[in-house]
């Protein structure tokens, strides 16, 4: 694993999953269903804990919603996906918390952004009764600050404040201020109406990569809570899923993130997961976490312009992907295995020895003939129609002879 000095932090407890201290960075993500949809939103908590979603946000703004927790929890339960559900509570949470216990009772956690509580004297009395019902159910909390909704009273303060000092702040600083400000008074806040340390994580979230790289490299400064990681709103497709590794791997480099979220927009009628295994991918490529095993493939050229090697890299990837569930509880340590599966003679066997499993495709032109290298010594050619399956069986017995649980 890569030698990344860790952020010293507290850790909470959100549903039997350790956040922050000395555990690995959480996996976390959110649904897209209408909370009132039970059957949509159970089916979709389902999918996203499958992809392996270590914890799951979802939308708590009515009470339908609020009145459909419990059942959704309970309807997981049954399935057999124990995944901690998360409620993403807005104006009116101390309203549906209030109101609907089992609601409050079932969720793992409560997200509060300290930015829509409510106004003036409310803000404060509406705070207070929803950490007043989390220490009631002992359930942890994350003040969640963004950007788009943070205090405006408090930031025309330190505008007005900022202008009077000798060396003002630029607009951008004075706005990164308040957010940090915003998370800590409301974190402080919450421990004053008796909220123990060890249950607050706290985050700060904007839509610019700088801006994050910035504000969290302050935060993790002035605290010791956990911090979640993540934009705003990423975009779609490459976009998203550039800006949120640019941001996210500067910071996990630092050692700064206890859990994160790869806020991606899906395509109308896209895969929610793909968020997952971003977040995933992110970590495994830095060396922090395995989920997976990992297939390296050359990206083609000249040389390979037949599209075996392609389809196959692809072939591999998702068979083990759909193999991780069961082997996860089988195959202690399967995730760090490396498969290359390269397109031409020129790195193929070198590539192919580096991994624990690796076939070199002859490249264009030549006979599909393919050595196949397991641990760095070549066993065997495959050639004809049947290279792929050949070479997922080979994989197959090289999990069970190297992986058996024991």
């Amino acid at each position: 694993m890569a030698l990344i000095t860790r952020r010293k932090s507290i850790a909470v407890n959100v549903g039997g999953i350790l956040v922050g201290g000395d555990h690995p960075t959480v996996v976390q993500s959110m649904t897209n269903t209408d909370t009132a949809d039970i059957a949509a939103t159970v089916e979709q908590v389902a999918a996203l804990a499958r992809a392996g979603s270590e914890l799951v946000r979802i939308t708590v703004d009515t009470r339908e919603s609020a009145a459909a927790v419990g059942e959704i929890v309970d309807r997981l339960s049954d399935q057999g996906v124990t995944v901690p559900i998360i409620g993403d509570f807005h104006y009116n949470g101390h309203i549906l918390l209030t109101e609907y216990p089992d609601c409050a009772r079932k969720l793992a956690k409560y997200r509060i952004n300290p930015g829509n509580v409510g106004f003036g004297r409310k803000h404060d009395v509406n705070f207070k009764t929803i950490i007043d019902i989390a220490n009631e159910h002992e359930k942890p909390v994350r003040i969640g600050v963004n950007w788009g909704s943070l205090d405006q009273n408090m930031l025309a303060k330190m505008m007005d404040e900022n202008s009077r000092l000798p060396e003002p702040l630029d607009a951008r600083g004075v706005m990164i201020k308040a957010l940090i400000a915003s998370a800590l008074d409301s974190a402080h806040l919450a421990e004053e109406y008796g909220m123990p340390r060890n249950r607050i994580i706290i985050s700060t979230k904007v839509s610019e990569v700088q801006d994050l790289i910035d504000v969290y490299r302050e935060l993790a400064q002035a605290c010791d809570y956990p911090l979640h990681l993540g934009l705003t709103e990423a975009g779609m497709g490459s976009k998203g899923i550039v800006a949120s590794t640019a941001a996210l791997a500067v910071l996990l480099q630092e050692g700064i993130g206890d859990t994160i979220r790869v806020s991606l927009t899906p395509l109308p009628g896209g895969d929610r997961t793909e968020e997952v295994v971003v977040a995933q991918q992110i970590l495994q490529t830095m060396g922090l976490r395995s989920f997976t095993p990992l297939v390296t493939a050359c990206p083609g050229c000249g040389r390979t312009t037949s599209t075996l090697f392609q389809e196959m890299a692809d072939e591999i990837q998702t068979y083990l992907r759909n193999q991780m569930p069961v082997w996860k509880a089988t195959r202690p340590g399967v995730a760090d295995m490396k498969v290359a599966v390269m397109g031409c003679i020129v790195n193929g066997p070198g590539e192919s020895k580096h991994a624990n499993l690796g076939i070199s495709l002859p490249g264009t032109g030549e006979d599909p003939r393919a050595p196949v290298f397991v641990d760095g010594a070549k066993t065997v050619t495959l050639e004809g129609p049947t290279i792929v399956p050949d070479f997922i069986n080979i994989l197959n017995r090289y999990v069970d002879e190297k992986y058996s649980a024991r």
